[in-house]
């Protein structure tokens, strides 16, 4: 199963632009969206989960018209939102239990079933007598995802999954999200250049609304190979290299920035070739250097 979006666009009321004309095609498994804050990348999830209406274009879903049929669509839908809201005085096997009631688990024994079997994939099964304002932000993320795969859903969406989390509960995320996208559609929306690179086998880059790239993270590489150049240079000298080069990010290494320039030929003194990353492919795109590619 694919999900194909053609021509979704979004415009508010005040006047924003948050989606412009966006086409994209995503295979079975993990899919990474990728923007700043602000890009549009929540307003295309909400549309895809059902939550706000589009003004024009299309999704559709296998056979399901997404903007149509709104209730086939929730009933294949798992969905982990930026802000995951709880009743903080309920275990988490409670929690589980009313969630899948909710979702039409009716049956009791099927409903334990499930439950259990969820509380236990994503590690939480000892934990599952505990109140869920007692969990560790990385603990909260996986339960998210347990209540998102009731149902077993063919379309997993993923907003800003690992947000606050600590290295240790980032790579139990990972490897969890790992896990499900073998067999679903999972989209995973975030301005962490880091997840899309570990996890995710295809990935799109979205800023101000538009679609700037689309396509698997080493074609991307390979379009910025050979022309990314780095340099260590004195805070004072930011301003006037910002002026003479395509100065694509700078980040401070021991107490001096060092600059990206991308450039398809040695930019002058002192510069050296630096081994691209999927960090100078987004900041290209972002920055305006590289041309919008459509999928």
């Amino acid at each position: 199963m694919q999900l194909v979006i053609n021509g979704l666009s979004k415009t508010y009321g005040n006047g924003v632009k948050a989606l412009d004309n966006v086409s994209l095609t995503i295979p079975t498994g993990m899919f990474g969206l990728l923007g700043p804050n602000g890009a549009g990348k929540s307003t295309l999830m909400r549309i895809l989960a059902t939550l706000q209406e589009a003004d024009a274009g299309t999704a559709m879903l296998g056979d399901i018209d997404v903007l149509k049929q709104k209730d086939e669509v929730r009933k294949v839908l798992g969905y982990l939102p930026q802000e995951f809201g709880v009743y903080p005085r309920v275990s988490a096997y409670q929690m589980l239990d009313h969630i899948a009631l909710l979702k039409g688990v009716i049956n009791n024994a099927e409903r334990k079933a499930v439950v259990e079997a969820l509380l236990q994939k994503v590690n939480l099964w000892e934990h599952r007598k505990r109140r869920l304002a007692g969990f560790s932000g990385g603990m909260k993320q996986r339960f998210g995802i347990a209540q998102s795969l009731i149902g077993e859903p063919k379309l997993i969406i993923v907003d800003e999954p690992t947000a606050g989390l600590d290295p240790g509960e980032r790579n139990r995320f990972y490897n969890l999200l790992t896990e499900i996208g073998e067999n679903v559609v999972v989209i995973l929306s975030t301005h962490i250049v880091q997840d899309v690179q570990e996890l995710c086998s295809n990935m799109a880059i979205i800023n101000k609304g538009q679609l700037l790239f689309a396509g698997a993270p080493n074609d991307a590489l390979h379009a910025v190979k050979g022309k990314i150049w780095e340099k260590s240079i004195a805070k004072s000298e930011l301003e006037n290299y910002n002026a003479a080069h395509a100065v694509i990010s700078n980040k401070l290494i021991a107490g001096r920035p060092v600059i990206h320039v991308i450039s398809d030929v040695k930019p002058g003194d002192g510069f050296v070739p630096a081994e691209p990353t999927l960090e100078d492919v987004f900041f290209s795109h972002i920055n305006g250097v590289l041309n919008p590619v459509a999928a």
